[in-house]
């Protein structure tokens, strides 16, 4: 069963994404909260130190705070696939039209 997306649809969805990108471009790191930091650390079972320290220090709650660094090119590769849906929604016909 396929939903088909309306004019309106598509234009929400690029808004969404426009914004997600500009807030990429705008943003240079993202520092996650502790529980945030050993959740990640217990979904992606890496064998690093940070996550073996992890289950040492649950109790503890010493972890550090992951930082993430988003990639330069997807801010811009956002903000483009979202320009291309506003696009589209405008291109289309009105809904009940």
């Amino acid at each position: 069963m396929a939903v088909e997306l309306n004019r309106n649809q598509f234009f929400f969805l690029g808004v969404v994404i426009l914004l997600i990108g500009l807030q990429f471009r705008m943003v240079s790191s993202y520092v996650l909260t502790e529980e945030a930091t050993r959740f990640l650390a217990e979904r992606t079972n890496k064998s690093s130190s940070s996550a073996s320290f992890v289950s040492f220090t649950s109790d503890l709650g010493a972890l550090p705070n992951k930082v993430i660094n988003p990639p330069e090119w997807l801010g811009w590769c956002l903000m483009s696939v979202g320009s291309v849906l506003i696009l589209h929604s405008l291109a289309m016909k009105k809904p009940g039209g």
